[in-house]
């Protein structure tokens, strides 16, 4: 891996392309392994850039913009004020609405062009998903509509006037401003669940309901919205999906170039590529500290040890922002880090009593304790991330087969509005076909390393009667197309998004198979999945075991023949019209 160009391939891009399509993992997963994704050193350059790019124009716009705030030489002054951390609320989250944050640039795929958010939500006609078509009046359809456009600028332009106002008389927002932003927000949500989730609006939309209430709430309420982001967090990874996720994320490492470290992650590379009992020590150690640490910084009064705990915590989100996980929340940690300045380290020793509006104590408990704990107890209802489920490798995921022999794919890129082309197509200018191809393979090795990606590959005969045949990419990919958006959310990519796609493109039967997989319940110990021809409809559903995922290999292993135990529990009877109204929000 250079400074411009990429790793070299593995293995010889014809000879990888000749395998079979379990044959192509083992040889990218054994390399993902040791080297990461393999990406230019530029690449992780141009993201440093860009966060430190986000962290000057937050400071330059806020010192500028406020009135009785200094200049940036005076930082030191201001940032501890109230105002400045409300203006960065707002400004992380409408950085984040217009997809420059997370879901951005070439480690989520995006290639030409990087961003594609923004573009999305302003254009008339792209695709939409509402998450309740049926049940709320006014939000049925799949297409974006001139009021989607102006309920989406409505979000841009409340936020800029907030960024742009000077504080009220209790040096907090003016309410008027702020309601209108949560009331565009919302309202969008109803009508599109992606842009909603892009501005993580459980994060940032929950502060903005707390800026509603008196200032004197505003430190201990936002305490314990950054305390359940690591509870919900932490606790959503005590499962047997936690390991395998640490292993591949410390595995992508830029500064961590060490293959003898690497090859302590796993059990016997490159034969055994399930998590060692190091690689497992470094997940629970972390998932210990994210639990652990902000008890103490919420208990402690702020002082010496919530001085120390303030600095594990900043110390955690580094390491985090240093690994630079696929999904790129790389300016949510840098959030977060700001925030643990703000609410602990400078107002620690702000007492937990001065939180004493019973309605914002109410609305707290909905957002923060009930909603998470539902999420996980029925995942396929809501988002893992309003459910705090960060990054636990417990995610709904899916993947998408395109006929090769139909030229299925390019339909697709033909028949769907979009900013940008398929991602093949995206890649192959660059690199070649060849190796655009194994790119994109790579990344079905990355999700086949996780333990819910094995039992993707394990449902590919289930699916296809010839693997071979299709051109088999991740949801995720078709989400960062289609939807302009991608950040791990299965629910981005499952019915709701087929159902648009094929009203759009009229795929004949088994030109597109799409294999869909819920996030595990808790403690259910098995995950849902569903096989849908996107002409026909419902192909299969059933149910694949946790347990049995985790003791396979990512290209499963040769006895079984690729296949997996699954328990059906329901086959064909779900019309293609009916799609729609199947989707889970």
């Amino acid at each position: 891996m250079g400074f411009l160009t990429p790793a070299e391939p593995p293995i010889d891009p014809v000879q990888w392309a000749g395998l079979s399509p379990r044959g192509r993992i083992k040889p990218l997963a054994a390399d993902w392994a040791l080297n990461g994704f393999g990406t230019p050193y530029a690449v992780y350059l141009l993201y440093i850039l860009k966060c430190v790019g986000f962290v000057f124009a937050a400071a330059w716009l806020i010192s500028a913009s406020t009135e009785g705030l200094g200049g940036l030489g005076d930082i030191g002054d201001w940032w501890s004020e109230p105002i400045v951390f409300e203006k960065a609320v707002v400004w992380v989250m409408l950085w984040e609405f217009c997809g420059l944050g997370a879901g951005s640039m070439p480690l989520t795929f995006r290639f030409v062009p990087p961003v594609a958010a923004i573009a999305h939500w302003l254009w008339v006609g792209t695709i939409r998903q509402p998450p309740w078509p049926n049940r709320v009046p006014l939000t049925a359809g799949s297409t974006r509509a001139a009021i989607d456009v102006g309920l989406a600028l409505g979000v841009l332009g409340a936020g800029s006037w907030l960024l742009g106002s000077d504080p009220a008389a209790d040096g907090g927002f003016e309410a008027a401003p702020l309601i209108v932003l949560l009331g565009c927000l919302g309202a969008l949500g109803l009508r599109d669940k992606v842009p909603f989730l892009a501005a993580r609006s459980e994060h940032y939309g929950t502060l903005l309901v707390v800026f509603l209430f008196p200032i004197e709430n505003l430190v201990v309420a936002s305490q314990l919205v950054w305390v359940a982001l690591w509870w919900g967090a932490a606790s959503s990874k005590l499962n047997r999906h936690f390991p395998f996720v640490v292993t591949v994320m410390t595995a992508n490492t830029p500064w961590n170039r060490s293959r003898a470290f690497k090859r302590r992650l796993w059990r016997d590379h490159p034969d055994d590529l399930r998590p060692s009992r190091f690689g497992a020590m470094l997940a629970h150690a972390g998932t210990a500290v994210e639990l652990g640490v902000p008890t103490v910084l919420l208990v402690s009064s702020g002082g010496t040890i919530g001085a120390v705990a303030a600095l594990v915590m900043i110390a955690f989100h580094t390491h985090i922002f240093s690994t630079f996980p696929l999904a790129v929340p790389l300016e949510w940690n840098l959030m977060m880090i700001f925030g643990i300045g703000f609410l602990f380290a400078e107002n620690g020793d702000q007492p937990l009593s001065s939180l004493d509006s019973v309605g914002l104590l109410g609305f707290l408990s909905i957002v923060l304790v009930a909603i998470p704990l539902l999420g996980n107890l029925r995942p396929d209802k809501i988002s893992f991330l309003a459910s705090m489920r960060y990054y636990a490798g417990n995610w709904a995921t899916s993947q998408w087969c395109f006929k090769l022999a139909s030229g299925a794919e390019a339909k697709l890129d033909r028949g769907v509005r979009k900013a940008a082309k398929a991602v093949v197509e995206q890649v192959a200018p660059i690199y070649g076909r060849e190796v655009a191809e194994q790119l994109l393979g790579k990344g079905l090795a990355f999700r086949a390393m996780h333990s819910h990606g094995r039992a993707l590959v394990g449902l590919w005969p289930r699916a296809m009667e010839q693997p071979a045949d299709y051109a088999i990419r991740e949801g995720e990919l078709i989400s960062g197309i289609c939807n302009g958006y991608n950040f791990g959310d299965g629910h981005f990519h499952n019915e709701g998004l087929l159902a648009a796609v094929q009203e759009r493109c009229n795929f004949e039967p088994g030109e597109l198979r799409v294999i869909m997989l819920e996030a595990e319940a808790l403690g259910s110990g098995r995950q849902h999945y569903r096989i849908h021809d996107a002409a026909t409809g419902l192909v299969e559903q059933g149910w694949v075991s946790v347990a049995d995922m985790v003791r396979r290999q990512p290209w499963l292993d040769q006895e079984s023949g690729g296949r997996i135990a699954v328990e059906v529990i329901g086959g064909p009877g779900l019309a293609a019209s009916e799609l729609a109204a199947a989707a889970r929000p």
